[in-house]
């Protein structure tokens, strides 16, 4: 089966940098659908970012475009998520998620991690 397990958050002043780790073992990944999704107290969960292995294909949300990027190693066995100019309303915890298939927008994850906070101040 499919295990998720993410690293790499903390707490950072506003402008920094953070880069999140997740950790995939288990299943084949010729495409594998990745992503990254935030939550913050209160609200309801939202997409970050997500990447296509097979094609490379990625998408994220228009709150953090041109800030975030996400990415995997070349055996897609850990996925990223760079964060650059972090600000206070990134705050949350942070998952990663994948699944069998192509990404598309609003496509649910049947996988998932454990999650990692990210406090931004």
């Amino acid at each position: 089966d499919v295990q998720l397990v993410e690293s790499g958050g903390g707490s950072v002043q506003s402008g920094r940098s953070l880069i999140l780790s997740c950790k995939v073992t288990g299943g084949p990944k010729l495409t594998f659908c990745m992503g990254w999704f935030r939550q913050a107290p209160g609200k309801e969960r939202e997409g970050v970012a997500q990447k296509t292995t097979s094609s490379g294909s990625t998408s994220y949300a228009d709150s953090v475009k041109g800030r975030f990027t996400i990415s995997h190693d070349n055996a897609k066995t850990t996925l990223y998520l760079q964060m650059n100019s972090l600000e206070p309303k990134d705050t949350g915890m942070y998952y990663c998620a994948a699944d069998y298939g192509p990404c598309w927008h609003g496509r649910a994850y049947n996988y998932w991690g454990e999650g990692t906070q990210v406090t931004v101040s």
